[in-house]
């Protein structure tokens, strides 16, 4: 079943009078419960497809169909509530709360998102997705007093305390070694297939993109192939 339909998208920045195509007519497709990577070097445009992905940005034309419903034309206002109902983010550079705890971070987005949840409600759930990545014993710790890994657990934690249906993760393990980045990955992966999250992971490195289940890969502005992990699915994905 599909969950994501790009057709034909573009992106144009206008700086002063000049016009600087980014995304020159994406098509993509992922389905519910895939695990994706979007890769591509720097200056690809995989960072401004991940933005229009996540109702960060708009595309300059082009149609965006998400869970069925054509969100191409709408406001800023309702992208902010598809964005914050439906959507888990994670960083590269993690964007926690500094002297903030690690279950005040997690339950941070519920502030604006769609769920109404008591001081006691939002706790519990806190404390249930930071014991799900193994930190029930740093509930309380900011994220100054923890790993680059453990922070990073924080992020995926805060990511999924709306029940977003997918979960976008630009460069997750850019910051990471490469031991702690493997154990992020395993983390994404169990995510996908015990529990059926969509991921797309948005990566310039091989090894990140090689724990999807399919690759699609963006050169200057335009998807140039989508690959299957098996060898035996490989194809070709229109532009």
């Amino acid at each position: 079943m599909e969950l994501i339909r790009l057709e034909n998208i573009c992106k144009t920045y206008h700086l002063g009078e000049m016009e600087v195509p980014v995304l020159k007519g994406v098509s993509l497709s992922v389905k519910r419960g895939e695990m994706v990577a979007l890769m591509g070097a720097s200056g690809s445009g995989k960072t401004t497809l991940m933005n229009i992905l996540g109702c960060l940005d708009h595309a300059t034309s082009g149609r965006y169909w998400f869970e069925d419903e054509d969100i191409t034309n709408y406001t800023s206002d309702q992208r902010a509530m598809v964005r914050n109902s439906k959507i888990g983010f994670v960083f590269q550079s993690f964007n926690l709360l500094s002297r903030t705890s690690a279950i005040e971070n997690v339950t941070m987005p519920l502030s604006y998102g769609p769920k109404v949840l008591s001081d006691h409600e939002a706790r519990e759930l806190g404390i249930r997705l930071l014991k799900r990545v193994g930190l029930e014993e740093r509930i309380d710790h900011e994220p100054s007093q923890l790993s680059g890994g453990q922070q990073q657990r924080v992020a995926i934690a805060r990511s999924l305390v709306n029940h977003p249906p997918v979960l976008l993760a630009d460069e997750p393990t850019g910051n990471l070694d490469s031991r702690t980045s493997k154990e992020i990955l395993s983390m994404f992966q169990q995510l996908n297939t015990e529990e059926g999250l969509t991921i797309i992971l948005v990566t310039h490195d091989a090894d990140v993109a090689r724990h999807a289940s399919r690759t699609i890969h963006i050169r200057d502005g335009m998807v140039e192939s989508g690959v299957y992990a098996s060898s035996a699915h490989s194809s070709e994905v229109s532009r």
